[in-house]
Order: structure tokens, then sequence, then C-alpha cells
């Protein structure tokens, strides 16, 4: 029997989620988001739990989206969504790459990212959703023209055009000056102080927690954020209609596929 592809545990008043896919490099499968939705809905549900915290189990947090594992490929065979076109393609291809995301930007509890590792396209875009980013010195992050392309909001325009162009890696400390990352601390020293902090905020009232964080998102809101990720989710899928190079070829050589199989298949 095949681990489960999000691991989930409760310490204390904090729920602790693992994307659990190390041999793909938690490359994100369908399967993979539907079961991060699950395990955030139940941490929501939980009137225990306070703050949720999610990690990548492994060396990496996320190499970004799954382009072609063997099991990708099998459930959207299952699915009926092969090959890549009609409605029910696009219905889904939504769902996984901007509904959910936007879902878990919204979540009614605090949120935290705890970054290793590498954090590509994605995987920025998981880790954008949540309400707070610590990462290790070992974070890598790729950002792109996303589905969910929240970086111009993430980190300043005219810094966004620039990783955007030159598509390069940053690590945790220019993230953190970047303001894209809150805390690095030591590898060693990320779990822990992670959950310290989360456990802190734990002791605050729901209420005072719920209410700020709708009013922050509220803020956002009303210059545009929700509406600028419908935009840009439209200007993505003209990318990727064009067929030619770009964010998707990218992905295949320093994402999901290409990171997960290296050394077994190589690229598509």
């Amino acid at each position: 029997m095949s681990e489960p592809e999000v691991l989930y545990e409760v310490r204390g008043r904090v729920a602790l989620i693992s994307l659990n896919r190390p041999r793909y490099r938690n490359a994100q499968s369908w399967t993979l988001l539907d079961a991060l939705d699950e395990a955030l809905e139940r941490a929501m549900q939980d009137r225990e739990v306070r703050v949720a915290v999610v990690r990548g189990a492994g060396e990496h947090f996320s190499s970004g989206h799954d382009l072609g594992t063997p099991e990708q490929e099998a459930d959207l065979l299952a699915r009926g969504l092969k090959p890549y076109k009609g409605l029910d393609w696009y219905e889904g291809f939504r769902k996984y790459n901007l509904d959910l995301t936007l879902r878990w930007r919204n979540l009614p509890k605090p949120t935290i990212a705890m970054v290793h590792g590498y954090c590509i396209y994605g995987g920025w875009m998981i880790a954008s959703a949540m309400d707070l980013v610590f990462a290790a010195p070992s974070a890598r992050f790729l950002a792109g023209l996303v589905e969910y392309f929240s970086v111009p909001w993430d980190i300043h325009p005219r810094k966004a055009k620039e990783l955007c162009f030159e598509s390069r890696f940053i690590d945790a400390e220019e993230a953190r000056e970047l303001g894209f990352v809150n805390r690095v601390y030591s590898e060693e020293t990320l779990e822990q102080e992670t959950l310290a902090y989360a456990q802190r905020v734990a002791q605050n009232g729901m209420t005072a927690l719920r209410m700020s964080k709708l009013a922050i998102n509220k803020a956002q809101d009303a210059q545009g954020f929700s509406a600028a990720m419908e935009a840009a989710f439209a200007d993505y899928l003209v990318l990727v209609s064009t067929g030619g190079p770009g964010r998707a070829e990218g992905e295949r050589r320093l994402g999901g596929v290409a990171l997960a199989l290296e050394g077994e298949r190589g690229e598509r």
C-alpha cells in the first residue's frame, strides 16, 4: 500500500501538513492537491487547531507542477481528461491551478509555509497562498508567469519583472529582502522555530485572528488582487496556447518532471 500524498498531524494547536511525494520532489499532481485541500479543510474544521503549517517531505518543498509522472498521467486518463482540451479539461485545470489556490489564500485560520529546498512555480503558488513564509537557507525560489500569478503582489513589480524576465532562482535571504519570506532560520531550527511561532499565534483568540486576516485580505482585494489573479490566469492560457517556448517549457527543464525524474528518465 502506497503512502498518502499528504501527511497530517496535530501538535498542540497547530496542524502540520506535509506534501509527501519526495521521490518526485513533491511535484504537484492533482491527487496531491486534492489531498492538500482536504488536509487544510480538516485543520479549518478542527476547533482545537488554530494555525496550519505546510511543508514538504524530503529535501524540497515542491518542484512545481506535475508535468507527466506516471501517476499523474494515469489519473488524467481515469478522469477522461486526455487529450488536453475541452471544457472539462479547462474546469479541472482551473480548479487545480487557480480556484484552490485562491481558496487557500482565504482560509479562516492563519497558515504558514515552511520552505526548504526547491520552491518552483507551483511551489511558489502554494507558499504565496499561505499567510506567512518561513524558510531555511537551502530554499531556492523560482518565480514566473504561473496560473495563480501573485508575484507582482508578493514583491515589488519592478523586481517581479526582473525575476520573470531573467528566470533565475533566488535564495531565502534574497526572498526575505524582497518581502516574500518573513523569516529565515537554519536548517536545524526551521521546524522548531516555525512551530514555536505558530504555537504563540495559537494563543490568541480566533476572532481576532480571523478578523485581522480578513481585513488584510480585503485591503488587497480593494486594490484588485482577486481580479488580477483571474486576469493573469487568462494570460497564462494565452501563453500555453501559443505553443512556443516559455514558462511551461522552462518548468519542464527546471520543475516537476525534470527535477522529479532526474537520472531516472529525463525530460519529457
